[in-house]
């Protein structure tokens, strides 16, 4: 991970050290500041860090400091390097975990369980960013991990936890809808807690939560004495609008479950069916007979942002499906798109018919059909 010094702002370094523990001891007043590690090694490394770029000796200073951290033993170190490197917000999950006890999960058990929930928890962030909706089901997750690809995530060095860090370009509006929607469900269970009913989690889907949420903060906590996800912005690019620039940790118990399982429930009841048109081509094809009413399967080209979809079919359009299969067309059909599997069923199905596309198109369109099958 290389940095040169004239691309570092001394500000941003002093933010990132501040951020990650490390203290500040004094130094020359409105020229450098001294900085130790927190920890253990806080006898093993000293930082001198200018105060701004307007000194002579900024570069031989900030040269030092790199160099520093590079050589330090402190796992906070290499975190501050990272948020160099490239402009991130961070995102930290903690667990707190009962004490030993016979049957209780192993300490690295317990760290795979960490990182599964912080990751439906961003990609429930992901989601959000594309739209709005109660229930994700299969929609939008291509889009949401690619998203994701670029995060890296490590264990926090003071204790059992995760730390991401959200690239601002182009991670920020992840980051961005992941506090409205944090904070949105943290009122949502204070207020069905305080008054038994759910209206603040119909609002709370205006905000980014959903059914994916929901289920992701539930496998964070469940198994734990509590959990907190904390968001800090970059420093080089500062806070969004609309977002304090401290957030404040946001915690969770074991007695915020039912309220969380409950609103889960209500998201994937509640969201209705979508009218679509869909292209797509047949992948797969059954009935219980050699005539009459049949299924087929569909790796979705266009209309819906799912990969593959279910649709039940008369006889005449079964037939149709069979055709355009044999021949190696997608076909095109309209429909109801039901939540229930996650919106890959389409029932009511109508208007199907074979879609004509040229040579090259049907040759690429037959290979992929053969790498699905």
């Amino acid at each position: 991970m290389q940095h040169r010094p004239t691309d570092v702002d001394p500000r941003v370094l002093g933010a990132l050290l501040d951020r990650h523990g490390w203290r500040r001891r004094g130094g020359a007043a409105g020229h450098y500041s001294r900085w130790t590690p927190p920890g253990p090694a806080a006898g093993t490394t000293s930082l001198l860090v200018p105060e701004s770029r307007a000194f002579p000796d900024c570069d031989d200073l900030l040269a030092e400091a790199l160099a520093a951290l590079a050589r330090s033993p402190a796992p906070c170190a290499r975190d501050v390097l990272t948020g160099l490197a490239r402009p991130s917000d961070e995102i930290r999950w903690w667990h707190d975990t009962p004490g030993p006890a016979t049957g209780a999960p192993a300490p690295w058990a317990q760290q795979e369980r960490l990182r599964s929930a912080a990751r439906q928890i961003l990609l429930a962030a992901a989601l959000a960013v594309r739209g709005r909706a109660r229930y994700h089901g299969a929609r939008h997750r291509r889009h949401a991990q690619t998203l994701l690809s670029g995060l890296l995530v490590g264990t926090a060095p003071d204790g059992p936890g995760l730390t991401a860090f959200i690239p601002v370009d182009p991670g920020r509006a992840l980051t961005e809808r992941l506090y409205h929607a944090l904070y949105a469900t943290r009122d949502a269970i204070d207020y069905q807690r305080a008054t038994g009913g759910p209206e603040a989690f119909d609002a709370a889907v205006a905000a980014g939560v959903s059914r994916e949420l929901t289920e992701a903060i539930v496998a964070l906590v469940r198994g734990t004495e509590g959990a907190t996800i904390t968001l800090a912005w970059a420093p080089a690019a500062g806070p969004p609008a609309g977002c304090a620039a401290h957030p404040e940790p946001v915690e969770f118990t074991p007695g915020d479950l039912p309220a969380l399982r409950a609103a889960g429930i209500r998201y994937r009841q509640d969201e209705p069916a979508l009218p679509v048109r869909v292209t797509g081509t047949v992948v797969r094809m059954r009935r219980s007979g050699p005539h009459g009413p049949g299924t087929v399967r569909l790796r979705v080209l266009a209309g819906v942002d799912v990969p593959h979809i279910r649709a039940a079919l008369d006889e005449d359009a079964y037939r149709t499906a069979g055709h355009a299969h044999l021949a190696g067309l997608p076909i095109r059909l309209s429909g109801r798109l039901e939540s229930r599997g996650g919106f890959r069923r389409l029932t009511d199905a109508t208007e199907v018919e074979p879609v004509q596309v040229d040579e090259a198109e049907r040759d690429r369109l037959m290979k992929a059909l053969d790498e699905d099958c």
